[in-house]
């Protein structure tokens, strides 16, 4: 898969894993696991990358003695959802073309 759609699904995805409630990362993890395999290193920058264009804010809670760093979507991490699931519908009719030219030609 391209580098730069493979970033822009995990982005998503993280978002869309904020859309129910605030999270902490490993939760973040356990909730997009089913989907893709996403590993710490990989979900922290992509956190920090949200957080700085606005799309997710931090708060931190104590949680066994320790602070726990908890992630919010903001309207702005709604509406990259909202653009993304638009952009998506277009890329899956050029797709069904593709898939359907592909198949005509093998038969």
């Amino acid at each position: 898969m391209d580098a730069q759609l493979k970033r822009g699904i995990l982005e998503v995805s993280v978002l869309a894993a904020l859309l129910e409630s605030d999270s902490y990362g490993y939760q973040i993890i356990k909730d997009v696991s089913p989907y893709f395999s996403i590993s710490e290193s990989t979900l922290y920058p992509i956190l920090r990358r949200l957080e700085k264009a606005g799309m997710v804010t931090t708060y931190s809670e104590a949680y066994q003695s320790r602070l726990r760093k908890y992630y919010s979507i903001t309207e702005a991490g709604i509406q990259r959802i909202e653009q993304f699931l638009e952009e998506w519908e277009a890329v899956m009719k050029v797709y069904s073309y593709i898939k359907g030219e592909y198949d005509r030609d093998k038969t």
